[in-house]
């Protein structure tokens, strides 16, 4: 198991390769099976985020619930400014409604999260160049920082509230990106502790228990700040606390966390006199 993201750069930065080299080997150490099909997998998973955000962005029939649906679509046709933040908010939001519609999505780390990842480095990939391949590799660097999050802390917003989802994701993405984007292994570590420390007490708390509102919308802002801490890691902004400590310190506030704001519906927005009513008229959807 990958324990440490402390680790997982000095093992990158002593063998002079990328932190998708350390995981995709570890993965192949431990799995037995060959690199190329490893490799091959990963470009499948790839595919189905691509798929879910083209599927997504041409969402225009409400979920079954009737709370999402279309906004990707409009976000799209009506932002006033069309550049890369844009373009993650809508990818972001493009999957989580597509998954809401009950489309076929990649649940990275989560499926109330699926939007940050694909997101995020499909408008990277597009904006520096890069191959299929690289893409590729980057998810392995996402996968080797969410296997440290789920070792040493939590993925679930049952156990850690959004943070621990939406928070990850981020994380995620913005290790991820970095590499992407030609970052070093450090810069690496810096955007996943910036991107989860900017969401440390993130409550879950959706409304009727849906992972619709406000879930989806907060794909986006994770998106957005994954994006932030892909800038100020590039740019040689370091994160004081070390990103196995900013994850550590995740799930101690995801334990502090009360069970009202831990994906039970009773607390947060989900209390609301609003979020009560919606979950009220939602067919089959009944406040807890």
């Amino acid at each position: 198991m990958l324990t440490s993201i402390e680790h997982m750069v000095k093992a990158a930065s002593r063998q002079h390769c990328k932190v998708s080299d350390v995981v995709l080997e570890y993965e192949v150490l431990t799995s037995g099976r060959p690199r190329d099909r490893i490799v091959e997998k990963m470009h499948k998973r790839l595919s189905i985020m691509l798929l879910s955000i083209e599927k997504g962005k041409r969402l225009t029939e409400r979920s079954p619930t009737g709370l999402s649906g279309g906004d990707a679509a409009r976000l799209l046709s009506h932002s006033p400014v069309q550049d890369m933040l844009s373009e993650v908010l809508a990818r972001a939001i493009a999957v989580a409604e597509y998954n809401a519609a009950m489309g076929k999505i990649v649940a990275a780390p989560t499926a109330g999260s699926a939007g940050v990842l694909p997101a995020v480095l499909s408008v990277i990939a597009e904006h520096f160049g890069a191959t299929e391949e690289d893409t590729v590799m980057s998810l392995f660097t996402a996968a080797g920082i969410g296997m440290v999050i789920s070792y040493r802390a939590t993925l679930a917003g049952a156990e850690g509230g959004c943070q621990a989802e939406c928070g990850s994701a981020s994380a995620m993405a913005a290790g991820a990106a970095v590499e992407l984007a030609g970052g070093d292994p450090e810069q690496v570590s810096w955007a996943v502790a910036s991107a989860l420390s900017a969401q440390l007490g993130l409550v879950c708390d959706p409304v009727g228990g849906l992972v619709e509102v406000p879930c989806i919308q907060r794909n986006g802002y994770a998106g957005a700040i994954a994006l932030s801490a892909l800038y100020l890691s590039l740019a040689g902004v370091k994160s004081h606390i070390p990103a196995d400590e900013v994850i550590d310190a995740m799930y101690a506030v995801g334990k502090a966390l009360p069970e009202s704001l831990r994906e039970t519906a009773t607390g947060g927005l989900a209390a609301t006199p609003t979020g009560v009513a919606i979950a009220t008229r939602c067919t089959g959807c009944h406040p807890r």
